[in-house]
């Protein structure tokens, strides 16, 4: 298999301009994202998790290039598909596709499944209507749909059912890197277990990468080779699951694994994550995590950590990484 990576992600940065507050001010910016890394290698997945406001969605809508991002550069195959002509950017769809959070509302209700998982289809020239169905039939036998089902419209179908379409759809092209926002998200809990083997299984059989995007920790461990856990819109610590998961390196990460209970029972996240977008808009001096951690100094508070290696495959920006790694397993404390 080739080692040169699929997705190559450089210094991707994404601004958004707030509304102007008054006249004699310049309005303030919001930095989604900030000097972005990664790679992802064919038939491997990549999770990147974080809170809310975090930049997670921000990126996976860049990677899509579904926005332009501010600076930066996103290959997929040695192609920067920022620099790529229309007509070329459309074509080249065919080797990427996004699944959406939602499968209620990422599906039109007024469309057949035919209509719905042919549509990328439109990307291919000279393909007629014989072999639109030829295809879209095989693709739903392959997420364990039915021909049947081509005539059906989404209203017929459980969420569980209907995710599996939205997969449909994204697999119709052939693609070699599939984007999934928060793809179980709004599932069941019994059901995930289905679409999660669903995603792994394809991926066996097709070789396909993944680019995952969830705040769900057990959903990343399950299905990726390798996470970026993003914070403000910067990596803040990346390496295999079992690494991060077991010797965290940066303090939001321990954050993250011990927030995991209290955010399945209640609300806590969605109040963090509106404090993290507030803190985008403002300029910072030193690290990012500062406000929020029990171990800063008067360092942290003045020096941008930059993201370093603290072991193999292993990478984190914060100062006191060694520390952090040195204390017990965050499932092993209290």
């Amino acid at each position: 298999m080739s080692t040169a990576p699929l997705l190559d992600v450089r210094d991707l940065e994404q601004r958004y301009m707030l509304p102007r507050e008054s006249l004699f001010r310049p309005p303030g910016q919001v930095r989604a994202l900030n000097g972005v890394s990664v790679q992802v290698l064919p038939g491997k997945s990549l999770g990147i998790v974080g809170e809310s406001g975090s930049g997670k969605s921000t990126f996976a809508r860049v990677v899509m290039a579904l926005e332009r991002p501010t600076s930066g550069q996103v290959a997929l195959l040695g192609r920067d598909l920022n620099r790529l002509p229309a007509d070329e950017l459309r074509r080249a769809r065919r080797d990427f596709q996004m699944v959406f959070q939602d499968p209620y509302g990422s599906l039109d209700p007024r469309q057949t499944i035919a209509r719905i998982v042919a549509e990328p289809l439109t990307v291919l020239e000279g393909a007629d209507r014989t072999t639109f169905r030829e295809r879209v039939a095989a693709v739903l036998r392959q997420v364990g749909l039915r021909d049947a089902d081509m005539e059906k419209y989404p209203h017929e179908f459980s969420g569980g059912q209907r995710q599996r379409i939205a997969i449909a759809r994204a697999l119709i092209t052939q693609p070699k890197l599939i984007v999934a926002d928060e793809p179980v998200s709004a599932l069941d809990v019994s059901v995930q277990a289905q679409v999660l083997n669903l995603m792994q299984d394809l991926q066996d059989q097709f070789g396909l990468s993944y680019v995952l995007i969830s705040h769900d920790l057990a959903v990343v461990d399950y299905l990726c080779d390798e996470v970026a856990v993003m914070y403000l819109g910067r990596i803040v610590e990346q390496g295999r699951p079992e690494d991060l998961f077991e010797r965290s390196a940066h303090p939001y990460t321990r954050a993250l694994l011990d927030a995991v209970p209290r955010a399945r029972a209640g609300g806590g996240r969605r109040r963090r994550g509106a404090q993290a977008i507030a803190s985008q808009s403002a300029a910072a001096t030193g690290c990012p995590y500062v406000a929020r951690c029990a171990l800063a100094d008067q360092h942290c508070r003045e020096a941008l950590p930059e993201l370093r290696k603290v072991g193999e495959g292993h990478l984190a920006a914060c100062h006191k990484a060694e520390a952090v790694m040195a204390l017990p397993p965050p499932a092993a404390e209290g």
